[in-house]
C-alpha cells in the first residue's frame, strides 16, 4: 500500500465509490488509495509510509544531483519533486504527532 503517491490535480472528490474492500477509494491529498486489506497491520502501514517518504526523499535527491551535475536542465522537476518530498514529509511528522497526542490522552483516562 502506498500511502503518500503523487498528487492528482483532475481528482473530483476526496472519496468515491466503494466496490470491494481492495478497491480504489479516491484520489486526495495522498494520491490514489486503497483500503488497507485486513492482513495488513498498523505497524506495517507505518514502515510503508516512512519508505515512501525515504523514496521521495532518495528520488528528489537524485534529481537535484543530475542538475547539479549538468546531466539534465529539468530544474523544474528537480524542484517539484523537492516540494513533494517536503510535503510528504510534513505530512508523516504530522502523522506521529497525532498518533503521541493521541496515545498520551489515552493514558491520562480513568480506568
Amino acid at each position: 500500500m502506498n500511502p503518500i503517491g503523487a498528487i492528482n490535480p483532475l481528482a473530483s472528490s476526496a472519496l468515491s465509490r466503494i466496490d470491494a474492500p481492495t478497491a480504489k477509494i479516491g484520489h486526495g491529498l495522498l494520491g490514489p488509495q486503497t483500503a488497507a486489506p485486513t492482513s495488513e497491520g498498523f505497524g506495517q502501514m507505518l514502515d510503508g509510509l516512512v519508505a515512501t517518504v525515504d523514496a521521495k526523499q532518495g528520488t528528489a535527491q537524485a534529481m537535484t544531483r543530475k542538475v547539479l551535475m549538468g546531466d539534465t536542465d529539468q530544474l523544474h522537476q528537480s524542484v517539484i519533486a523537492m516540494q513533494e518530498a517536503g510535503v510528504a514529509f510534513s505530512m508523516m511528522v504530522e502523522v506521529r504527532n497525532k498518533l503521541v497526542e493521541s496515545y498520551q490522552e489515552l493514558m491520562r483516562m480513568q480506568v
